[in-house]
């Protein structure tokens, strides 16, 4: 069985087309699906329709209500956690990634033994701007953080539940879910697709929650800040000691008879941003460093409801006729 993992948040307007979406893909595998529809405390009615539609979905499903906002990397993890299928599958609720890709991540683990598939985009209906910022951001984290990642950065993907349990092994705070599955290793495929135009409502993704997740990425996945003040510091310290020399041959020469204000003012300007620069990026590594000490859940659940047919521990299937709600389980 495939575990469909589908954050939801402020996709009240797609509900109801997704579910036809779902219905179809069903059809489609060769394999029993079930989908996981966590609701990141949405502020709209996403959460009513769902359950509201799946218990006459065609296909078993699990919903689940986070107790608040915990942003879409731990709305994911909540659902790879309560999945309960051998092969998880990752996709948005606004059907811009077609969810074809589920099937075709299928056939790739079954036939050709892949651990990971991700989707590649080849192309995406956005409006320019949305283009060009996505074309940057994913060329500077190619650049600078993770190489292995696709050109156009990766929106779905496909593992194995062997994979699911490293990643949910690894209990980091302010973190990247992608970073992560590309760090854990594993052999890899891709898949090209071309991704769509949102057809109902604005992307919650904003360019706040970007650069978030950039920051998050660079401080998670690598050391390049550190290396950069380091290298910054020692080109500072070799051009003092030049400066240095320079004004103490003048000095001694006659050159200079009283001392320069302009360059006392750029040396201690120069030094002080460089402080607090240094200051300011230790204190980035040191915060993530505390909050992931805290031990903290990355999301707490307020409700989760079961629709369908159930899989047990023992993989035996079980029918639910009802809504098997377990209204207080923290994770």
């Amino acid at each position: 069985m495939i575990s469909l993992v589908i954050p939801v948040f402020g996709n009240s307007g797609n509900i109801v087309p997704l579910l036809a979406a779902l219905e179809r893909l069903k059809v489609e595998l060769t394999i029993p699906l079930e989908v996981v529809f966590v609701v990141d405390a949405s502020p709209d009615d996403s959460y009513l329709q769902l359950a509201n539609a799946l218990p006459q979905a065609g296909f078993r499903s699990q919903l689940a209500l986070l107790s608040r906002n915990f942003g879409s990397f731990s709305a994911i993890r909540a659902g790879l956690e309560l999945g309960t299928g051998d092969m998880f599958a990752v996709m948005a609720a606004d059907l811009q990634e077609p969810p074809e890709l589920v099937a075709e991540f299928v056939r790739k683990m079954s036939a050709e033994r892949v651990d990971i598939v991700i989707g590649r985009r080849e192309g995406r209906a956005d409006p320019t701007l949305s283009r060009l910022f996505s074309a940057a951001f994913w060329s500077f984290y190619r650049r600078f953080v993770q190489p292995q990642v696709p050109r156009g950065g990766v929106d779905v993907f496909g593992c194995r539940r062997s994979v699911r349990d490293q990643i949910l092994r690894l209990c980091e705070q302010n973190s990247s879910l992608i970073g992560l599955l590309f760090w854990v290793g594993f052999s890899r495929a891709e898949v090209p697709y071309e991704r769509r135009a949102r057809e109902v409502g604005r992307s919650a993704w904003t360019f706040k929650k970007k650069l978030r997740y950039l920051s998050d990425s660079i401080y998670s996945f690598t050391d390049l800040p550190i290396r950069i003040l380091t290298s910054v510091g020692m080109i500072g310290l070799s051009l003092s000691i030049l400066f240095g020399i320079t004004v103490l041959v003048a000095r001694l020469s006659g050159l200079i008879q009283v001392p320069g204000y302009a360059a006392t003012v750029v040396l201690v300007s120069f030094f002080g941003t460089l402080n607090c620069l240094g200051l300011g990026i230790l204190g980035g590594y040191l915060w993530r460093t505390f909050e992931n000490t805290k031990r903290r859940p990355n999301f707490v659940i307020a409700s989760r409801d079961t629709f369908g047919t159930r899989v047990t521990d023992a993989g035996q299937g079980e029918h639910d006729s009802s809504r098997a709600g377990d209204s207080s389980r923290t994770l």
